[in-house]
Formats: C-alpha cells, sequence, structure tokens
C-alpha cells in the first residue's frame, strides 16, 4: 500500500556535518569525502541525508554565518563537487536536504557590508534591524545583548558615537545580523536561493532558526526564558 503522507514523514534521514565527516585530504571534510562515503550511507539504510552549512563563510559559528548561500566554501569544495555529491545521493536512491539559513546573514554578506557603507536612513539598512537606539533589553543566545552598536565595529564607516549612531540587532553572534523579513528583498533573495538549490536536485530544506525569522514590530522587552528549542529551559 502506497501512503499518501510526504516521503519525510516516515524517512531515516542521516545529518552531516561535511567538516567533520571525511577528509579525502588534510584534516577538513570535504563534499568529495561525503560522496565517496555514500555506499556506505545507503547500506546504513536511511532514506535521505541533511548537509549542514557549507556555504561561503568566515566560519564564525560553523558556518551558520553565511556569506554567500549560492558558493560552496572552498575548505570544502565546489559547485561542481556539490552537484557530484547530489547526483551521487540520488543514484543511490538517497534524498539530500540542505540546512537553509533565512533568520541572518554573515557581517561579510555583500548586503551587510553595503549597509554598513550606506550610513543610517539608507534602504540598504532597512534589510536589517538598524535603530538609532538600542531599543529593547533581548539578549544574544549566544549571551550579552543582542544588539551591538556599528561604530563599535572595526570595519564601521565612523570612528565615533557621533558618526554613526545606530545599533543592529543579531540574535546569535554579532557578526550575524539578522534580517528584516517584512522587507521584500528578503523574500526575494531566499526565493531565489531556494531555486538555486532545487535546480541542482536538492530534494529539500532544512529551515534554521523558523521561529526566530518573524519579530513583533514594536521590538518590545522581554523578560521571560530564552530557549532554542521548544520545551527546553533556561537559566
Amino acid at each position: 500500500m502506497t501512503s499518501s503522507k510526504p516521503w519525510w514523514h516516515s524517512a531515516v534521514i542521516y545529518q552531516i556535518y561535511p567538516r567533520s565527516f571525511y577528509a579525502t585530504t588534510g584534516n577538513v571534510g570535504t563534499l568529495a569525502g561525503i560522496r565517496e562515503k555514500i555506499p556506505y550511507l545507503r547500506d546504513l539504510g536511511v532514506d535521505a541525508i541533511w548537509l549542514s552549512p557549507f556555504y561561503r563563510s568566515p566560519q564564525r559559528d560553523a558556518g551558520y554565518d553565511v556569506a554567500d548561500y549560492c558558493d560552496v566554501d572552498p575548505r570544502f569544495g565546489t559547485l561542481t563537487d556539490a552537484e557530484a555529491l547530489i547526483n551521487a545521493a540520488h543514484a543511490a536512491q538517497l534524498r539530500v536536504i540542505v540546512d537553509l539559513v533565512p533568520n541572518h546573514t554573515s557581517d561579510a554578506h555583500p548586503w551587510f557590508q553595503a549597509a554598513l557603507a550606506a550610513g543610517p536612513g539608507s534602504p540598504e539598512r532597512e534589510r536589517y534591524y538598524f535603530r538609532d537606539n538600542k531599543p529593547n533589553n533581548w539578549r544574544s543566545v549566544f549571551g550579552g545583548s543582542a544588539w551591538s552598536r556599528v561604530c563599535d565595529r572595526p570595519d564601521a564607516p565612523g570612528s565615533s558615537w557621533q558618526d554613526d549612531p545606530q545599533w543592529y540587532l543579531h540574535l546569535f553572534d554579532n557578526s550575524q545580523p539578522d534580517l528584516n523579513w517584512n522587507h521584500r528583498d528578503v523574500w526575494d533573495m531566499f526565493d531565489q536561493v531556494m531555486r538555486f538549490w532545487l535546480d541542482r536536485g536538492v530534494d529539500g530544506f532544512r529551515i534554521d532558526v523558523a521561529h526566530g525569522l518573524v519579530k513583533d514590530p514594536t521590538l518590545p522587552d522581554w523578560d521571560g526564558a530564552m530557549s532554542m528549542v521548544e520545551g527546553s529551559t533556561a537559566q
């Protein structure tokens, strides 16, 4: 009997962190290394592999600080390697899921660098959460305030508070500025990113920090417990 439910409802999915999975040369795992181990993964009886981020990144947060969503970090290989891995997985009857990181970019992403250069009040800053004053008491998941001053950055356009009086939001590391999902450019970019990888054969996406994409536009203070996973507790 054929199930009417989507395949992923009952699939066994094997998560792979590319950096540590298998290195063909040197000490860093590669996409070519994963492809080499496809027979092993098939023999485990899994239905799909889920790849943690392999995108171009400064690696401040294990690749979850993405500088280019449509390119492979040279540490792990090339786009050709990614396509070869996807094809090899499909040939072994394995599906491929890739991590998508839409809550934030790396501060090395061209959009954020353009926002820094453009200055307060610019259209470029509207893609993120820039404010003239720190608007609330939100805390970063990694500790400390979720707001950083532009002028405190070594790459800030100005060198004093008067030169750039704005703060930007980062629910994670200060190198991971949060995107503003009320801005159409953000929707359009991720539509293009998903199409890019679907065109290369991926079968689905795991959405990182899906629960954090939409913020209350009033940015109210929050004094409750903060947790990454529903049901967990934060001290």
